[in-house]
């Protein structure tokens, strides 16, 4: 409309606000986007891609002392902290600009500024005003640290992480959520002292249980002091470094310690209140399948909507948000069957539904397939370590409705694994499809035995 400065405003330029703006532009509105912090959001600059690259970097250690099986003899390493972030920041800026781009390419003008909403059809930004027809909030989330006495005078939280100027010796990471499970493994890796504390009695809510168990597992053997059930009452900064006071009345001393214990939707300061949009009970926008808030031109995505935090995720809300105002292509997103994966040592990757989410849903039964080995790359570096393989199947329907995995490349496999479940795989699919041999990818193809059921022996027990 040409009353407005614009047909679409963007406020975030994390991934959901950057591939609504450049696919807005690209059907041919009027689009501008703001962003006071830096372009890529979270996920580019202080999560899952500076994340995977210190993944990478820590699980070389496991690679050098492997590679002694197979022959080679690495000689001296060491690390230099210093230099891995160095690099990081140079792909970090690299990716910035691609971003910077990705949005010019199709016409969408960016504010390098913070925005907030003076009504709902004008953005603030410092003394500027600009108006739209509809506005996008996309702002993201951020860690959510407790009040807790020296916590957020002495902790850093996954955003400082990735700029400390040292590797710290040892290390306390509090939490145990995905976060806190894979900078426990990027710590360890590069060789510092780690350990992870958690409140609950296992790590991972919400992963299938067999999954949390075994990783807690090999995480214990490689080396990880893993504590359940333990709570940090306070933070105390001495000579000897920061001293956690616990619950149960013991202590722990620390270079470092990280608050991973979190995140929350990114509304505070916004305008949001003042204009009508309403707030879930953790701060997250409410929003319709469309994605719509309580003011009808104002639309939210990504995790400042509090639904699932993840960067595809993300991506697809923001994408089907622009086919639907200015495609002509009114769509949704499905949250079925998301893959996701932990970059813990080794990864967790999974999609579907747990074992017990499926029993909860399917009353006629649920049939299990679990394998558990040595990996081949194992048993020639002599390494500890195991896969393990999961397959969850509704009896009724024969339709595979679960796959798991804790092991070398899961993630990878995880996402081909996706395909078939929203194609509807049944396991005698599963089982018709010739493996692709030698891998660990083809025990997903070859498990034939089924698990005993729990179910069933209550059964036979009460009868």
């Amino acid at each position: 409309m040409p009353g407005y400065d614009f047909d679409f405003f963007v406020i975030g330029g994390g991934s959901g606000g950057v591939r609504a703006a450049r696919m807005a532009a690209g059907h041919g509105a009027r689009v501008a986007i703001a962003e006071d912090l830096y372009l890529g959001g979270t996920c580019v600059n202080v999560g899952c891609v500076p994340k995977k690259l210190m993944v990478y970097a820590s699980h070389f250690s496991q690679d050098f002392e492997d590679a002694a099986g197979f022959g080679w003899d690495v000689g001296p390493r060491r690390h230099d902290w210093a230099k891995l972030i160095a690099n990081k920041d140079t792909e970090i800026a690299r990716l910035n600009g691609a971003y910077k781009s990705i949005l010019e390419g199709p016409g969408v003008t960016i504010f390098r500024e913070r925005a907030t909403l003076a009504d709902a059809h004008t953005i603030a930004m410092g003394d500027k005003r600009v108006t739209a027809e509809s506005v996008l909030i996309a702002t993201g989330g951020w860690p959510d640290i407790p009040d807790d006495p020296g916590v957020r005078e002495h902790a850093i939280s996954s955003n400082e992480v990735f700029h400390l100027n040292r590797l710290p010796e040892r290390v306390i990471i509090v939490g145990g959520g995905y976060i806190a499970v894979e900078f426990a493994g990027v710590f360890h890796g590069l060789g510092a002292q780690v350990t992870q504390l958690y409140r609950g009695p296992l790590f991972l809510r919400g992963f299938d249980e067999d999954m949390r168990v075994t990783l807690a597992e090999e995480m214990r053997k490689s080396g990880v002091d893993l504590r359940f059930d333990s709570v940090v009452t306070r933070l105390e900064k001495t000579a000897d470094g920061l001293v956690a006071h616990l619950q149960d009345g013991s202590t722990l001393t620390a270079d470092c310690v990280m608050y991973a214990t979190g995140r929350k939707p990114n509304t505070q300061g916004l305008g949001l209140e003042a204009v009508g949009v309403e707030l879930g009970r953790k701060g997250g926008i409410v929003v319709d399948d469309a994605f719509r808030t309580t003011v009808p031109n104002i639309y939210a995505v990504g995790d400042v909507i509090d639904r699932v935090a993840l960067t595809p995720v993300a991506l697809a809300e923001g994408h089907a948000l622009a086919d639907t105002l200015y495609g002509n292509t009114p769509r949704g997103v499905s949250y079925e069957n998301i893959p996701s994966a932990v970059f813990s040592q080794p990864p967790i990757a999974t999609v579907g539904l747990t074992e017990a989410q499926a029993r909860q849903r399917f009353t006629g039964g649920v049939d299990v397939y679990r394998s558990s080995f040595r990996p081949m790359k194992h048993t020639m570096s002599g390494r500890d370590e195991r896969t393990l393989m999961k397959l969850v199947v509704d009896r009724e329907t024969d339709r595979v409705v679960g796959c798991h995995m804790v092991g070398l490349d899961g993630p990878e496999i995880i996402q081909g694994l996706a395909i078939a479940l929203n194609c509807g795989a049944t396991k005698a699919q599963f089982d018709r499809t010739i493996g692709l041999h030698p891998t660990a990818a083809e025990e997903f193809v070859t498990m034939r035995t089924k698990a005993p059921d729990p179910e069933d022996t209550e059964r036979q027990a009460a009868e």
